[in-house]
C-alpha cells in the first residue's frame, strides 16, 4: 500500500499542501483532481520522492520511501507532467536507457520496446531522434518508458496532454488494465470526464486541503451528479 501521511509542503511560508492524508491499495485507481494551484503538482513530487514533505510522510508497505529512495523508484512508473527528454536520443535509444537502468533483461527490453512502440503507433518513428518528435510523440515515449519495466506504482500526472484521440483511448484501457492487475495507480488530472470514468476512487484538492475522498460512484451519488458538474 502506499500512503501519504499528514503530508504538508510549505514554500518559505506558504502553504502549498497542508495535512494531507490518503492511501491507494492495490488494484484502485486513486484520481487527484484540483484547480491550478490547489497542490496537484506538489503532492506528485512528494510521492515520487522528488521533493521532502516539511512534514509528514510517504510511506510504502509501511516505510518511509525517503529512507531507501532507489529501491522504492525501481518499484515506480511516472509520467511527468512536462515531457523533458533527450533530444538527440532516438525513441529506440531512450527506451533502451531507460529499460537498460531499470535491469531489464537485454532479450525481454527489445520486445517489450518494439510492442509498446506498435501499441502507441511510434514504431516508424523509433530511429527518428525525439528533437523531431511533436508533443504528443514525446507524451507517448514517457508513457512507455512508465510501463514497460511492469511496476507495482503508477504515478501519472496529466498524462493525456497532447496525445490524440487514439493514443488517448489506448491509454486509458490501459490504466483500467493496470487496476485490474493489482496495480497502484495514483492519476493526477484536470480533466474530469475522464477522471470519473477511469478512476475507481477520487481525491478532491483545493488551496492544498482535501475537500472529498471517496470513490466515485459514492461521490457522484452525494452530489447528485456528474463530477464534471462540481468542479471545486
Amino acid at each position: 500500500m502506499l500512503e501519504a501521511v499528514h503530508l504538508t509542503k510549505r514554500y518559505s511560508s506558504l502553504p502549498a499542501v497542508q495535512n494531507l492524508s490518503f492511501s491507494v491499495r492495490p488494484g484502485q485507481i486513486l484520481g487527484c483532481l484540483g484547480p491550478n494551484g490547489s497542490g496537484k503538482s506538489t503532492t506528485v513530487k512528494m510521492l515520487t520522492g522528488l521533493l521532502q514533505p516539511t512534514r509528514g510522510t510517504v510511506q510504502f508497505d509501511g516505510h518511509n520511501i525517503q529512507d531507501d529512495l532507489k529501491a522504492y523508484r525501481k518499484c515506480l512508473g511516472y509520467v511527468p507532467e512536462e515531457a523533458h527528454l533527450y533530444p538527440y536520443l532516438s525513441g529506440w535509444e531512450y527506451l533502451e536507457m531507460i529499460g537498460t537502468l531499470r535491469g531489464m533483461r537485454d532479450s525481454e527490453l527489445a520486445k517489450k520496446i518494439d510492442s509498446l512502440l506498435e501499441l502507441f503507433s511510434l514504431h516508424p518513428h523509433r530511429h527518428a531522434t525525439m528533437g523531431t518528435y511533436s508533443k504528443g510523440m514525446r507524451q507517448r515515449i514517457l508513457l512507455i518508458a512508465a510501463i514497460m519495466h511492469n511496476p507495482d506504482i503508477f504515478i501519472f500526472d496529466e498524462p493525456l496532454s497532447g496525445l490524440d484521440v487514439t493514443s488517448a483511448l489506448i491509454f486509458k484501457n490501459l490504466v483500467q488494465a493496470l487496476g485490474r492487475n493489482d496495480k497502484l495507480v495514483f492519476y493526477c488530472s484536470h480533466v474530469l470526464e475522464v477522471v470519473e470514468k477511469v478512476c475507481s476512487d477520487v481525491l478532491i484538492l483545493r488551496k492544498g486541503v482535501v475537500i472529498a475522498q471517496d470513490s466515485v460512484t459514492n461521490i457522484g451519488q452525494t452530489l447528485g451528479q456528474s463530477l464534471e458538474n462540481r468542479t471545486p
